[in-house]
């Protein structure tokens, strides 16, 4: 889009680098930085599912007592959490169209990122404290 006088861009949005909904940048770079984020507690995830296969309940206990485990899983389920809301939430405003749907739909995504990262938490922390 240019920025000539036939550009329906106001002042004020050429000034800030905003577009019409004011908000899709900060969130393209939110999504961008949860994604890189994690690239690295993925593979931490992964190492640590593979040190646990095939260990008892007592082993798992005592692989997650150490701290570095339940940070690393904590900080997996967080930064996920964050990602897999903001990746829903951009997929929400693209498609649905009706605006109570819209509203419900939101909603309802923030009800369920919230409501599974407490359960997951939860589960980290019985397994770590226990």
């Amino acid at each position: 889009m240019t920025n000539g006088p036939a550009s329906i861009r106001t002042m004020a949005s050429r000034v800030r680098h905003l577009g019409a909904a004011k908000s899709g940048t900060r969130e393209a770079w939110r999504m961008r930085l949860t994604n890189f984020a994690l690239l690295p507690l993925a593979i931490a995830f992964i190492w640590i599912v593979l040190r646990l296969a095939g260990k008892d309940l007592a082993g798992v206990k005592a692989e997650f007592a150490h701290p570095c485990t339940a940070i690393f899983m904590l900080l997996f389920i967080l930064v996920g959490i964050v990602h897999m809301k903001l990746g829903m939430q951009s997929i929400i405003d693209d498609y649905v169209h009706a605006a109570r749907l819209k509203e419900w739909s939101m909603a309802a995504n923030a009800l369920f990122s919230i409501g599974f990262g407490v359960a997951a938490i939860y589960a980290v922390l019985k397994l770590s404290l226990a």
